[in-house]
């Protein structure tokens, strides 16, 4: 049975309908560029009533972060800024940890702390929280509702990040397509088109985005786009330095489309086009692997663990993806406007697209690992989640890949002594032999007559034979003593259209009627629409905090995480034994928070803040992964609300539960804990 093509231009219009659908679900659906490291620490913690005015103010980070001199920003209760604008560098070998010093003399009462800084990996992170000091009181802070990479800006970035990710795999997909696959499609004109549009777009796009880097990180406001202070900030950057390295080698890129579309289409001697080959080869590798450098080099790949690895793995991963998706792409404009594609030329494109999908299984491999690192990160976090999305559509576009493969196999065999410049036709015969259509242009009707003989009718509204009242051969300029008429240029241009119409006619419904070619075209666009959607999802990812990075967190916030060196532990405790006045919160220090002998005080509190006075209170110490404890913990009551105990040992460094049981009443008693990291 004849397999009948489907109209392509419905087919695709409905295809990519619904892959942008999916793709703006997926966008919009997405959090705004968050968090890739993250706040592990504080000091003073969040929620912290101190008895005195710290000196300075430290957040601790889970991996390395930019910070400027306003990313960290102390205000008083009446919103004033109360620190001194001067970031302090305290890390230390794997911690990450930066200060700001605060002003002498604060007055009791709550302080926010806002921070907002930008990730290793080129993501903008934000945050804030309060303390008090004395007593908590009231405040009139008022911090931003947008997140940091959020807004209008935010979606712009994200748009042109996707973008830039497209007109990558197009311009190295494809002209990867035409060197080892196709050389022939060199000097295809919509081919050409293809890799060049995507040449615009990663240009545009990467332009784009070093505008907009400035109010993506900062303000978030688009004006800000054209501040040329901001725009100087930025190109000192990491992620500035790699934008502009990729402007740079795409000026590479382009010397490199125009002698393949140029010298290396134009090139007939088999000798010179192998070498120009091997030459554009080699240089085109060495550009497209540095372009996609610049994302390894700023991005997931350059911070966490071992960065040396996973630069050079991001970058085979890139490529593998741009050789798949960008000759994917490339072979659907083929098909569709250059029929005439070879069955050798698909072959060839079906082994590099398989030895693609093996590179990017070993690669993703290696980066989920990297990126995840545990089942529970893979299906509890929104990076897991986002990846086991990708390895589906992975999965789908496999299968649909093999499903090409098969219908590659039963294409016809190309004509006995063709060459790369024959001008084979879909159906397999040879275009160049005589009485067949050579160009659009060319006069040769769908029966293989020629259009151009009198009495033959070229189109419905040809006028040149069939007219009533005229003969065969007769034109309606004719002079009617027979002298030779002048040649109408109108008259000559509309003769042309129609002549061109008709070839182009005539060729569709040859290629029409080949089922196999159709059927390659159809599962080629199905993994186009599919290629595309898969896109989307790896943008998305990209931008997502990773699933490793997110349980760390998370585990050192409900640890409720470590003290900072030589400075005393200070957490605060709320409880609630359900009696009459059960409720308050109990502040705890342990001075000087390290091994050895500690200072103990206890603060119990009404939720007002008034002291509350308690019958009793006792705290144990427990190093649950040495199996250390419980050390029973008896402090002395000091004043109403004021307990204490001096001399507590910590016998060694590590996550230490503290338990604290408060008794409110003869029968109403309550016990809360909570870890800390003690050095």
């Amino acid at each position: 049975m004849t397999t009948t093509a489907p109209r392509l231009g419905t087919a695709l219009a409905r295809l990519l309908l619904v892959a942008a659908a999916l793709l703006g679900t997926l966008l919009a659906g997405a959090a705004p560029a968050s968090a890739h490291a993250a706040l592990t620490g504080s000091d003073p913690k969040d929620g912290a009533v101190v008895a005195t005015a710290p000196k300075e103010v430290n957040l601790t980070f889970s991996e390395q972060v930019a910070m400027s001199a306003d990313s960290i920003r102390v205000l008083d209760p009446a919103g004033r800024r109360v620190d001194t604008g001067e970031i302090i560098d305290l890390c230390s070998g794997a911690v990450v940890r930066y200060g700001v010093a605060l002003r002498a003399g604060l007055p009791d009462g709550t302080y926010t702390v806002a921070w907002q800084t930008v990730s290793a990996d080129s993501h903008p992170i934000a945050g804030a929280f309060t303390f008090s000091v004395g007593a908590p009181s009231a405040t009139s802070v008022a911090l931003p509702e947008r997140s940091p990479g959020g807004g209008f800006v935010g979606v712009l970035y994200g748009i042109a990040r996707y973008l830039s990710y497209a007109g990558f795999a197009v311009l190295v997909g494809g002209g990867a397509f035409v060197l080892v696959c196709w050389p022939r499609g060199a000097g295809v004109r919509p081919v050409q088109r293809a890799v060049v549009r995507g040449w615009l777009t990663l240009t545009g796009a990467t332009l784009a985005m070093l505008l907009l880097r400035n109010p993506y990180t900062g303000s978030g406001e688009l004006a800000d786009a054209f501040d040329l202070a901001g725009l100087k900030a930025v190109l000192e950057t990491k992620t500035g330095a790699a934008l502009t390295s990729r402007l740079l080698l795409l000026g590479a890129a382009a010397l490199f489309v125009a002698v393949l579309f140029g010298a290396y289409a134009r090139r007939t001697d088999p000798k010179e086009r192998k070498d120009l080959a091997f030459g554009l080869g080699l240089g085109g590798t060495v550009v497209a692997a540095g372009i996609a450098g610049t994302w390894a080099l700023a991005e997931h790949a350059s911070t966490g663990l071992q960065p040396g690895i996973a630069m050079p793995v991001d970058i085979l991963h890139l490529l593998a993806v741009a050789t798949w998706l960008g000759g994917l792409t490339v072979l659907l404009v083929a098909l569709h406007r250059a029929p005439s594609v070879e069955r050798a030329a698909v072959e060839r494109f079906s082994k590099v697209a398989f030895g693609s999908v093996a590179v990017l299984v070993a690669t993703g491999v290696y980066q989920s690992w990297r990126q995840v690192g545990s089942w529970s990160a893979l299906t509890g976090t929104r990076y897991g989640q986002l990846l086991l999305v990708k390895i589906g559509l992975m999965a789908v576009l496999v299968g649909i890949a093999w499903i090409s493969r098969r219908w590659t196999h039963r294409l016809a065999d190309p004509t006995p002594g063709a060459t790369d410049g024959d001008l084979a036709d879909a159906d397999g015969t040879d275009a160049n032999r005589p009485g067949r259509d050579r160009t659009a242009g060319d006069l040769a009707d769908a029966d293989g007559t020629d259009a151009n003989r009198p009495g033959r009718d070229l189109a419905d509204g040809d006028l040149a034979a069939g007219e009533p009242g005229r003969g065969p051969g007769e034109d309606e300029d004719a002079p009617e003593d027979g002298g030779a008429a002048e040649p109408d240029p109108e008259r000559a241009a509309q003769l042309a259209r129609q002549r061109a119409a008709v070839a182009t006619a005539r060729r569709k419904r040859e290629r029409d009627a080949d089922p196999e070619r159709s059927g390659l075209r159809r599962s080629v666009l199905t993994e186009a629409a599919v290629a595309v959607v898969l896109l989307a999802v790896t943008t998305v990812l990209t931008s997502t905090e990773p699933g490793r990075t997110e349980e760390e967190a998370g585990r050192s916030t409900a640890a409720g995480t470590a003290a900072v060196p030589d400075r005393p532990v200070d957490i605060r405790l709320p409880f609630d034994t359900g009696g009459v006045e059960g409720e308050g919160v109990v502040r705890l220090s342990l001075d000087p928070g390290r091994t050895g002998a500690n200072a103990l005080h206890l603060y119990v509190e009404r939720p007002n803040g008034k002291p509350l006075d308690v019958p009793e209170i006792k705290v144990a110490l427990t190093l649950k992964e040495k199996g250390v404890g419980p050390l029973p913990v008896a402090p002395d009551r000091i004043q109403t609300g004021h307990w204490s105990a001096n001399g507590v040992q910590i016998p060694m460094p590590g996550d230490w539960r503290i338990q604290v049981t408060v008794r409110t009443s003869e029968i109403d008693q309550t016990t809360i804990e909570k870890n800390v990291k003690i050095g």
